[in-house]
């Protein structure tokens, strides 16, 4: 049995360890056809330690995934209580309860923050890395952007053997921004990448000195705050809608 979860507009299904078959090949068979981003693989609270999530994408890879980790909180049997610490797919996070909201306060330190990119791209950009690689690029006219045109070159870019996630924004007005976002792993647009958006904002907060921005995704607003240190952040959070979906049972001859 799977539980559904949303997160500013990206769906995800979780599951309860254990979970025959395995959560790579569970997320191949179930995520397309339910147009879902992920998968999560839960382990029981245990008192006193972190909770621990593993998240896979559409395609099956591993990887860090902040909304799906944010959407966690909805589901039945989650910890209690305001705050959460959590292990996801072995970043050490927090989970912030703000009523309907759920905030994440993203991995930092050693190896997040900011980097070159590895070749020359026009226009101004930044290069990031909060769990996985994280391109923004700044370009007018956002909302009517082709970006199944844009995007796809970027992600596949061969100076990244890993490619990247891709997203570009706007500045409408200081504080807000527009963004849209291509995924890796899903390949293709999705409503709203949480990372790429909290490694947006902190980028914005460093251009600019305006450390909270209100970024404006198809799936919808969310928050991002931040204080920026060195090449990267001392904290960074990214705070917006969860809701619960249901569930639903795909039944053993998925996998087979």
């Amino acid at each position: 049995m799977f539980t559904l979860a949303s997160a500013s507009g990206n769906s995800f299904a979780y599951a309860w360890d254990p979970l025959p078959g395995g959560g790579a090949a569970w997320a191949r068979a179930v995520c397309p056809g339910r147009n879902l981003d992920g998968l999560f693989l839960l382990a029981r609270p245990a008192a006193g330690a972190p909770w621990v999530l593993e998240h896979w994408d559409a395609d099956g890879a591993s990887t860090f995934c902040s909304n799906g980790t944010r959407a966690a909180l909805a589901v039945p049997g989650a910890p209690p209580g305001m705050e959460v610490e959590v292990l996801s797919n072995g970043e050490p996070i927090r989970l912030r309860r703000e009523g309907a909201d759920v905030a994440i306060r993203m991995p930092s330190g050693p190896g997040t923050g900011f980097r070159p990119f590895p070749a020359p791209l026009e226009g101004p950009h930044a290069f990031g890395w909060v769990g996985n690689p994280q391109l923004v690029l700044e370009r007018a006219g956002v909302a009517a952007l082709d970006l199944g045109r844009l995007a796809p070159p970027l992600r596949n870019h061969p100076a990244l053997p890993g490619g990247t996630n891709v997203n570009v924004l706007e500045v409408l007005e200081p504080g807000t921004a527009r963004i849209r976002s291509w995924e890796r792993g899903v390949e293709g647009e999705t409503p709203c990448c949480g990372t790429g958006c909290a490694v947006a904002g902190a980028w914005l907060a460093r251009r600019t000195g305006i450390r909270a921005w209100r970024l404006l995704a198809p799936g919808g607003a969310v928050a991002v705050t931040v204080e920026p240190e060195g090449e990267g952040w001392r904290e960074l959070w990214l705070s917006g809608p969860v809701v619960a979906q249901g569930t639903f049972d795909p039944g053993p001859s998925l996998l087979s």
